[in-house]
């Protein structure tokens, strides 16, 4: 039987929580803790990175729980439930760190606040994406349920996008009104200080009181919004725990850890796929991480958040409409291995042109959105078409091991996803050390001036070199190790169904 349009949308509004609450993680924690904690960038890279490698053993780990579980509620609705309800706690308490807290104390409580950040939301995540080769039959009616999901989360993520840096300062305006009318009075006066006969100590000092205050108004508004998203998580997931009913899910024979990896690395196309999955999200990943830093200091200016959210705004308006409306078109002409290629060709070229007009010195909003237009789009397209192909070797591996290890190979999603994300912000902690590109000393709405032109370079080449490394790297991983085309899959898909009837 085939899911009802009602079972669809519920699971589609799960996935716009689970990637609201992804996204607040993985977008801004190094900024919550870097830029307005004063964690050094490294420190944070490394935690992130460490726990990453916990997650190698977490969320294979997982996966066989969740192929273990028998429940009246089915196999993947308790773990849904569960996992949704303590993560959405940790990130409430991740983004609340107490005030007094400095020191080792603070990185102690970044360490293992995050570290059970990851392990909640692995809880959750697993059972979520392996519902869909066990609720469906493979070809269009996969790619159809794995689209909408991946546009919800889509939708997910770029309302985070969009909306986090106009939120978090009302939030904070809201709970410290006196201090949103300090910032007020502050930024007012920037525009004159420099002819108002101050010496240049004190207009560094009123720069950092600026900078002192904007801080403590984030901190406070980042509190109030991870509270808010955490609220939202738990209800549209309790709503697709309680309109999905599980039809049917295939009686998995649970293996082993070991096993696991075993059937893992001999499923040469799922290996291909989770490959392609670092290399490109990793590439996405250092942008996006990178991004707020490069407008707020590059691009400078005392209106930069504003430039910030709207830049934000059009690239997660181009990723919902790849998803929705570009990938769908794209199919009609062409295959998903077709569509696949063309993604990286326009990702490698909107970086090329990104590059091209950093170093021209170009920094007209407007004119940013011609090349992220094509890396917007490239990254909308592939986080579709990489959730099909991983669903698809779930077919291929049921053929070729006799096993058919929905949350085994999608437990690697999890984890190549979490590795990308580690990996990334690694790379940026390094590089705002590096680069020493922080507000500790400058004021945030005209850091640019105090930043080196030089530091501003090695930021701006991390942004767009390694990422059209990383892409290069996975179109040539891609088109040598993948075969799983359409007419393959029809080919698997025939073979399957044969042996289940002489079964």
């Amino acid at each position: 039987m085939r899911l009802t349009t009602g079972e669809k949308a519920a699971y589609g509004l799960g996935a716009v929580g689970k990637d609201m609450v992804y996204m607040l993680s993985a977008s801004y924690i190094l900024y919550y803790y870097q830029d307005l904690l004063g964690v050094a960038g490294t420190v944070m890279g490394a935690i992130m990175m460490a726990a990453r490698v916990f997650d190698a053993f977490n969320d294979p780990i997982m996966g066989v729980v969740v192929a273990k579980t028998k429940t009246r509620w089915g196999k993947f609705r308790p773990w849904l439930f569960t996992g949704t309800i303590l993560n959405a706690v940790i990130l409430y308490i991740v983004f609340s760190a107490p005030p007094t807290l400095t020191g080792n104390g603070l990185v102690a409580y970044a360490a293992v606040f995050y570290i059970l950040w990851g392990v909640t939301y692995t809880m959750m995540d697993i059972p979520f994406w392996s519902m869909i080769p066990a609720f469906t039959r493979g070809g269009r009616e996969r790619e159809g349920l794995t689209s909408m999901a991946r546009s919800c989360a889509g939708v997910g993520s770029a309302l985070i996008t969009v909306i986090t840096m106009i939120v978090v300062p009302k939030l904070g305006g809201m709970v410290l009104p006196d201090v949103e009318e300090s910032v007020a009075y502050f930024t007012a006066q920037l525009d004159t200080i420099d002819s108002s006969g101050m010496t240049d100590t004190e207009i560094y000092e009123f720069k950092n009181q600026l900078t002192a205050l904007s801080n403590q108004l984030e901190l406070s508004g980042f509190s109030k919004f991870a509270l808010v998203i955490a609220i939202l998580f738990v209800i549209f997931t309790l709503i697709m725990c309680f309109t999905i009913k599980e039809k049917s899910s295939v009686d998995m024979d649970s293996p082993g850890v070991g096993q696991m990896f075993k059937a893992l690395i001999t499923n040469d196309q799922a290996m291909a796929v989770v490959i392609t999955i670092v290399l490109v999200n990793t590439s996405l990943y250092v942008t996006s991480n990178l991004l707020i830093y490069f407008f707020k200091y590059d691009m400078g200016g005392s209106d930069w958040n504003s430039t910030y959210v709207l830049f934000n705004t059009f690239g997660g308006a181009m990723q919902i409409l790849s998803m929705m409306i570009f990938y769908p078109l794209a199919r009609r002409f062409m295959s998903v291995t077709r569509v696949c290629y063309m993604s990286f060709g326009f990702a490698i070229c909107g970086y090329a042109v990104l590059l091209g007009m950093m170093m021209a010195g170009i920094k007209s909003l407007f004119v940013l959105f011609i090349p992220g237009f094509f890396v917007f789009v490239a990254f909308g397209l592939l986080t579709v078409l990489t959730t099909v192909f991983l669903a698809n070797t779930v077919d291929y591996g049921e053929l070729k091991n006799n096993r058919r290890d929905e949350s085994v190979i999608f437990s690697m999603q999890t984890f190549v996803v979490k590795l990308a994300s580690g990996i990334a912000v690694f790379i940026t902690g390094i590089a705002l050390d590096v680069f020493n590109v922080n507000s500790d000393t400058t004021e945030a709405a005209a850091a640019a001036s105090q930043v080196a032109s030089t530091n501003l370079m090695g930021l701006r080449l991390t942004m767009t070199v390694l990422p059209i490394a990383g892409m290069l790297i996975a179109v040539i991983v891609f088109f040598k190790k993948f075969i799983l085309t359409e007419d393959k899959m029809e080919e698997i898909n025939s073979e399957l169904a044969q042996r289940h009837g002489m079964e």
